[in-house]
């Protein structure tokens, strides 16, 4: 994670290229610090979110694998109990969080950009929900932010299906504000954020506040939901298959169990 601040803005980069930003522990850890405690100093007035590379983050990092319980199956509840406090943080941040979408954004990796308040995408870049394809449900909080952005139709169609929506298909569907060529963004992120850091902050703290009930009431909930769904479908035969079928490059052959 590199953090980095500019006068009253301050700037968090993804930062494992090398796995196009998957997530695992350390990764986490090293975010959430980054938004409770760096973002949250009063000399930051405005927060900017972005990948290093060629993704914006491409979920968890299925490769390094999840900590096992006592019954040796894997304990993926422990991981979102680090995980989801991030989407909190963000949330609860009294300031504009912007992310800049430089390319994919999957998994949790979506999630993350889909709790900023406001998102900016190159037009190479997509978005996907690719739990489904892994035998998992979607998490991070995407269950609440998803169809409070694009509705019931599309929330069920990214869920169940798993498939991309790319960056102008986004904007149509109401999941990111703006679309910029890929060698744009980060000066029209720059820029966006720049003009927040100098307007009325305790305006956009109150704004955020108010939005936050409106939209998101029982978040935390959401997340408590999330991880025990999660949690159960992690211990699936349907998950394991889906896990090796992932690292073997094969399609899944799921059973139902």
């Amino acid at each position: 994670m590199i953090w980095e601040q500019e006068g009253g803005v301050g700037r968090i980069t993804l930062n494992r290229p090398d796995t196009l930003n998957a997530w695992h522990t350390p990764f986490g850890q090293e975010l959430r610090q980054a938004i409770e405690g760096d973002a949250a100093q009063d000399s930051v007035r405005a927060l900017l979110i972005t990948g290093a590379g060629r993704a914006f983050s491409s979920g968890a990092d299925l490769k390094s694998g999840f900590e096992a319980a006592d019954d040796g199956m894997p304990d993926i509840r422990k991981e979102l109990e680090g995980y989801h406090p991030i989407m909190t943080a963000v949330r609860r941040l009294e300031k504009p969080v912007v992310a800049a979408v430089n390319g994919p954004a999957v998994g949790i990796g979506a999630s993350l950009a889909l709790a900023c308040d406001l998102i900016l995408a190159a037009e190479s870049s997509y978005f996907g929900l690719a739990f489904v394809n892994i035998g998992l449900m979607p998490d991070g909080g995407s269950t609440l932010f998803v169809p409070a952005a694009v509705g019931k139709a599309r929330a069920f169609e990214m869920a169940l299906l798993g498939e991309r929506v790319g960056a102008r298909q986004a904007l149509e569907w109401g999941l990111v504000n703006f679309v910029h060529p890929d060698g744009a963004l980060l000066h029209e992120a720059n820029a966006l954020v720049d003009k927040l850091a100098a307007g009325p902050t305790r305006s956009y703290a109150a704004s955020k506040r108010a939005l936050n009930r409106m939209l998101y009431p029982d978040l935390e909930g959401q997340l408590d939901l999330e991880a025990e769904l999660q949690h159960a479908l992690a211990r699936t035969k349907d998950f394991q298959e889906g896990v090796m079928a992932f690292v073997e490059k094969r399609d899944a052959a799921f059973q139902g169990a």
